[in-house]
């Protein structure tokens, strides 16, 4: 395993991180301990949850991701040795966010942030979370597949002061060490630092974007605050929910795959990206690469990435997934790969 700095934390992360958003799902809680176990006898240090968990969000699974954690965590002992993250859900502003959780009231103020953050360590059975993200803005953005702005005026927004300072208590508490943020957009991330320096409060130590072949929009505007502000990339999908593995190429509806058995994730689902995966693929296997290790292969190589968290239902996958930290890119591939980007930009934003 390779690892590399979490921000400014001094944390050092595994280039892999373990994603669980399927677990209580499409996996049992037997697979999820098998996939922990598995994952950290292989360097992987880094778990990221969130209270949302399992995907898509439903009210009689909601908590069950962090709950599975929470029992091999009972069963394991050694908090220590690896590094836990979740994440409090955002407010409901449209029809894509889940509305079951805290009655819909999940404006990240104290009192919604404290519930969640204090139900999400009862579930994962600790006392603290190495790093508390939050899962999606306050304000409406035009995130999660959106491709323009929104211009709504929201009612209501937390002030991102507010929300610092709760999370600066919650760090006095020893409840987090860390905090981040997640599906955030430029504008955001500058209010964050902005406000964090101007009232010496907890500045963030990262961002969770979605990043893949298919959606390098963080590289417009958000990788300049890693260079710059020191604020590290964990890269969500990047294998696009499965599609650059090339399982759903022509067509193809493979039986338990994420996209055959759920309408929710749309944005991976076009012709757009279809066109670029393929294409992605040929060229993998021009190389004599399998189409994964050259999704993640790729994305572990960028400087801005902390982690690369990847997400499996199966050992077989995870392991494939794992193998990507040991392959790397020549240069003819990563030619390759940018020629395809400009005939694809961003099909998957």
């Amino acid at each position: 395993m390779k690892y590399r700095q979490l921000g400014r934390t001094g944390l050092e992360v595994s280039l892999i991180g373990l994603g669980t958003m399927t677990w209580g799902e499409q996996n049992t809680e037997a697979q999820a301990h098998q996939q922990l176990d598995y994952a950290l006898s292989r360097g992987v240090n880094l778990i990221d949850a969130a209270e949302m968990y399992p995907v898509p969000p439903k009210p009689e699974t909601q908590g069950r991701t962090e709950a599975y954690i929470g029992t091999w965590i009972a069963r394991r002992g050694k908090r220590d040795d690896f590094y836990l993250a979740s994440k409090v859900a955002g407010p409901v502003r449209d029809a894509k966010r889940p509305g079951h959780i805290r009655d819909g009231k999940t404006f990240l103020d104290r009192k919604n942030i404290t519930a969640a953050l204090d139900a999400s360590l009862k579930r994962l059975q600790t006392d603290y979370l190495d790093l508390y993200q939050l899962h999606w803005p306050d304000r409406t953005t035009s995130t999660f597949g959106k491709l323009n702005y929104p211009w709504v005026e929201d009612d209501y927004t937390v002030p991102v002061e507010e929300t610092l300072q709760v999370l600066s208590d919650l760090q006095k508490a020893g409840k987090i060490r860390h905090f981040g943020l997640s599906n955030e957009t430029p504008w955001g991330m500058a209010q964050f630092l902005k406000h964090a320096e101007m009232k010496n409060l907890p500045r963030p130590a990262s961002i969770q974007n979605p990043y893949s072949l298919v959606n390098r929009v963080y590289e417009i505007g958000l990788s300049e605050f890693t260079h710059h502000e020191g604020v590290s990339l964990l890269a969500y999908s990047p294998l696009a929910m499965g599609v650059l593995s090339g399982k759903y190429l022509n067509g193809a509806h493979p039986a338990k795959a994420r996209l055959t058995l759920f309408e929710r994730f749309t944005r991976y689902s076009n012709p757009e990206t279809d066109a670029a995966a393929a294409e992605y693929v040929a060229l993998a296997k021009q190389h004599g690469l399998s189409p994964v290790a050259l999704a993640l292969a790729w994305v572990n190589a960028r400087k801005f990435v902390a982690s690369n968290l990847v997400g499996a239902t199966t050992l077989d996958q995870l392991k494939e997934n794992i193998d990507s930290v040991e392959v790397e890119l020549n240069a003819d591939v990563l030619a390759g790969i940018e020629a395809i980007h400009v005939r694809h930009p961003n099909p998957a934003p």
